[in-house]
């Protein structure tokens, strides 16, 4: 069953649910703020967080987050929860008036892999700017004319 189309929230009528358009977005996911990485072996257990399938972390006004793509296992087909009177005190309190249902979100900082990660903490914390493992250097300026 398919949701009808997207409508915008200043079209919704007084008595209809927001819900009702969605795709339940809030439900296909959950994000836990996590200690702020202070250091390299910080970012390294970091980095075993998102080795995990369906993993990523995310900085949002400087709070990091752990971010699991895992959709609830009580969403049915239809978008709609298969318990919802009997739903978490997380989901009863949960309003659709800052929900990101218009939203296409961007982060301030997102993680996918774990490549960037390691790449990210050996920026800021690699002493040598020469290790192998040191991200390329920005290039110089072209040089126009010869030196002599």
């Amino acid at each position: 069953m398919n949701k009808p189309r997207q409508i915008s929230r200043s079209e919704l009528q007084a008595n209809e649910s927001l819900c009702d358009y969605c795709t339940a977005k809030c439900c296909r996911y959950f994000a836990l703020p996590i200690e702020e990485p202070l250091n390299f072996n910080d970012f390294e257990y970091l980095r075993w967080f998102i080795m995990h399938d369906r993993a990523s972390l995310f900085v949002e006004d400087d709070i990091w987050y752990l971010l699991v793509h895992t959709p609830c296992k009580h969403l049915q087909k239809n978008h709609q929860c298969g318990i919802y009177e009997t739903r978490p005190l997380i989901c009863r309190e949960y309003s659709t008036d800052d929900c990101e249902y218009d939203d296409s979100y961007t982060y301030d900082t997102y993680f996918e892999s774990s490549e960037q990660i390691m790449e990210y903490s050996h920026a800021r914390f690699a002493c040598d700017p020469w290790h192998p493992n040191f991200r390329t250097a920005k290039p110089g300026l072209p040089i126009l004319y010869p030196v002599e």
